[in-house]
């Protein structure tokens, strides 16, 4: 059994992979801004011990990373559009709120952190597809900046410090405890705005390319970097394949068997045209592979979108 640490717990990553370590037997603590509420089945939540807090407060995190093996630093403030919006935020909260993390881990003597980074922005406007890790960054949002700027720090305290990390450059995650309500993620947004009969709205022509990936793949990626020790430490986590929006789209509406308005919006600057990530290199070295097929995991949230599960209270 090891002891891990998830930061942003409460978000959607944060619990799938929460409730993953606590079926395999883990101690497991989650630290997040208090939420009323978890879509974490409640034996799942009352076998974690969670601490509200900000992790920008480093008095906070140095409590809360007291007796870690390993950090899931999951924690963001912002998204691309709202990072380009204020960027001088985006630095003050995820890579200073971050650098403090990293310092109180290692005093604290935390042996690993595994960052789930951007492969959707760190690149910016790919040269070639599907894009390698070794493709050159230049991200065009303040977001992708910011991830980079975190991956770069890692290794500074791995050089520095002695601490392994682990940072997976992440597609687009959809799947099981996304938020119906979220306006975050192509999938879950398509898929709610279809089930309330609403129009879909898409930034451009609709022929922007994305790789997705199903959450529970994700998942057996982050669990699989707990014990990965040898040489690379950076990858693509993704599904290798590319999907347009119209594509998504019409995935939605075979899930639903509904046909959908869509309405077309000026194209915005912060969206590459096209992003798909090539994870040859977590399959050779971490034996991991996609299971989830899109059409399988659209089924599988509008499934879930249909059953409306309980949420459990903090209580």
């Amino acid at each position: 059994m090891k002891r891990f640490l998830v930061v942003g717990g409460a978000g959607f990553i944060g619990s799938s992979l929460i409730e993953q370590l606590v079926c395999l037997g883990h101690d497991v603590r989650a630290v997040d801004r208090p939420v009323k509420s978890s879509p974490l089945p409640a034996m799942i939540l009352r076998s974690v011990e969670w601490l509200e807090g900000d992790f920008t407060d480093v008095d906070f995190i140095a409590r809360a990373v007291k007796d870690r093996d390993v950090v899931f630093h999951l924690a963001s403030t912002t998204l691309p559009k709202s990072s380009n919006d204020d960027p001088v935020y985006d630095i003050r909260t995820n890579i200073v709120g971050t650098v403090q993390l990293l310092d109180v881990a290692t005093r604290a003597g935390v042996g690993k952190v595994i960052f789930p980074s951007s492969g959707g922005t760190v690149y910016g406007n790919p040269m070639a597809l599907p894009i390698r890790e070794a493709h050159p960054t230049n991200p065009i949002s303040s977001y992708g900046i910011t991830k980079l700027t975190i991956e770069k720090y890692l290794e500074f305290f791995r050089q520095e410090r002695g601490l392994d990390y682990t940072a997976l450059r992440l597609a687009n995650p959809y799947g099981h405890y996304h938020n119906a309500g979220s306006a975050q993620g192509a999938v879950g947004v398509f898929l709610s705005r279809a089930m309330a009969g609403q129009p879909i709205e898409i930034w451009g022509d609709g022929e922007v390319v994305r790789d997705y990936i199903y959450i529970s793949d994700v998942i057996d990626a982050m669990i699989a970097s707990i014990t990965y020790q040898a040489g690379a430490r950076v990858f693509n986590l993704g599904s290798g394949m590319g999907k347009s929006l119209n594509e998504v789209v019409a995935a939605v509406q075979r899930a639903t068997g509904r046909t959908v308005a869509v309405n077309f919006l000026p194209k915005r600057s912060v969206d590459v045209q096209a992003n798909i990530l090539d994870i040859s290199l977590i399959g050779e070295e971490m034996k991991w592979k996609p299971t989830v097929s899109f059409d399988q995991g659209v089924a599988l949230l509008f499934d879930q979108f249909q059953r409306s599960p309980h949420v459990s209270r903090f209580e």
